[in-house]
């Protein structure tokens, strides 16, 4: 039976902060990764309160940290829960930053470091969620499985991908997941409000290579057919490109519930510009395009005979990588320009249930904490590790509990990424709760 005496909140905090700010201090900048040391804190962690681990290296020096907490009793049978997480972090520009970003340093607050919402906060929630369920030894009616894995960052090849192709006995019985990708917001679509967005589903990546050719040529002479001109003429036809906003079955419902909650304006114009005025929430109803890399030429006065791009798209569920490379080819109107793929994502996977049992855990957990806010089920524009967990199957849903402001969410991926000291305690808390009422056998309530 669990212990009947209360959880030291206030002591959970202070254990949790220490363990974040060390895991913090850890460079794990993916490339290279090198997350090995990452995952053995992790796993110290879960091994000092009896839960055994194992490590699982994907690559030289990259390794995963799995633990599994059983069933009570024998039992079972129910599906269960993955709490998934990465190790790996995107680089810092460490000039750039007010405080060093892997210095792990809390002041004002906050806590502040490469990583702090992406993802390594988050996964310490979880990893706090574990222990606790442990520690209060909570009859369990499905298996709690922890899997911290390294390359999320540069495409997962190393990371969930590896483990769903050469171990995939570390999910067996997996029938749920819970990972980054949505949270709670301060403010949506240009407007200040409270409501938590777990997310269903996520965009796909589309990484495309434009190539445009010319005749090469001495540069003081007239030339007509330079391929860095061609190039540009085709990078600004796609900067040009209106596409709409696309309202799918899913993205509806989402846009009439916080209408009808006062969050967003009634009347379609309306509700359109408010969504354009805000990236993040236009990224869930587009495809999206953006240049990242232009390339070209190798001398002054030598006119290039090649120019090349390449494109970060992210894609709405439902769309193909060849429909949107034709489209792409179309818009572009050059057959001197190739459009060619960067690798392959995982594309048309449908949206896990709104209405499923974990959604269901999370809203009721959440409402319980805000009875003001909505919770309500969001599109992640971005790609996490959850589309290959849907793609098997699973019903995975992104959501770090905690209701984070514009200031943290502009961290993802940018300079002074930090997580407020405040945000980590309330996720550390709705995380276990959610584990614990959707795992928890009905006594230990």
């Amino acid at each position: 039976m669990p212990a009947a005496d209360a959880i030291d909140w206030p002591a959970v905090h202070a254990e949790a902060l220490g363990l974040l700010v060390r895991y913090l201090r850890i460079d794990t900048t993916n490339p290279p990764g090198a997350e090995a040391p990452a995952a053995r804190l992790l796993g110290a962690a879960l091994e000092a309160d009896g839960i055994e681990c194992e490590y699982v290296e994907t690559a030289p020096g990259r390794e995963a940290v799995a633990a599994r907490l059983r069933a009570s009793g024998g039992a079972g049978g129910e599906p269960a829960l993955l709490l998934a997480n990465h190790l790996d972090v995107v680089p810092a520009e460490a000039e750039a930053w007010t405080e060093p970003p892997f210095g792990g340093v809390v002041r004002d607050g906050r806590i502040h470091g490469r990583g702090a919402v992406d993802m390594k906060g988050c996964g310490v929630m979880q990893l706090t969620a574990a222990r606790l369920l442990r520690r209060r030894r909570v009859p369990l009616r499905r298996d709690l499985v922890f899997l911290a894995v390294p390359d999320e960052e540069a495409g997962s090849i190393r990371g969930m991908r590896w483990i769903l192709r050469h171990r995939p006995d570390l999910l067996e019985g997996v029938g749920f997941a819970l990972n980054e990708g949505g949270s709670g917001l301060t403010d949506f679509a240009g407007r200040e409000a409270r409501l938590f967005m777990p997310t269903v589903g996520e965009k796909s990546v589309a990484w495309l290579r434009l190539r445009a050719s010319g005749a090469p040529g001495h540069g003081s002479l007239p030339h007509a057919d330079n391929a860095a001109v061609r190039l540009l003429r085709a990078l600004l036809r796609l900067a040009d490109w209106e596409r709409g906003l696309t309202f799918s079955p899913a993205t509806a419902a989402l846009t009439e519930r916080l209408t009808a909650a006062g969050v967003l304006p009634a009347g379609r114009e309306a509700l359109e510009a408010a969504l354009r005025s805000d990236p993040a929430a236009h990224a869930m109803f587009a495809h999206t395009l953006n240049v990242t890399i232009v390339e070209s030429g190798v001398k002054a006065n030598v006119i290039p005979s090649a120019a090349e791009a390449v494109l970060d798209c992210r894609l709405l569920p439902g769309e193909t990588l060849e429909g949107w490379i034709g489209a792409v080819r179309e818009r572009i109107g050059d057959p001197l320009v190739e459009v060619l793929p960067e690798g392959r994502d995982v594309y048309g996977v449908p949206p896990s249930d709104p209405g499923g049992e974990l959604f269901l855990a999370i809203r009721e957990t959440v409402s319980a904490a805000f009875e003001d806010a909505p919770v309500v089920p969001g599109l992640a524009p971005l790609a996490t590790d959850n589309r290959f967990l849907r793609e098997i199957g699973v019903a995975a849903y992104g959501f770090i509990p905690c209701l984070l402001s514009a200031g943290e969410r502009a961290g993802f991926h940018a300079h002074d990424e930090y997580l407020s000291v405040a945000n980590f305690e309330t996720g550390c808390e709705l995380t276990y709760e959610i584990a614990r009422r959707f795992c928890g056998r009905e006594e230990a309530d």
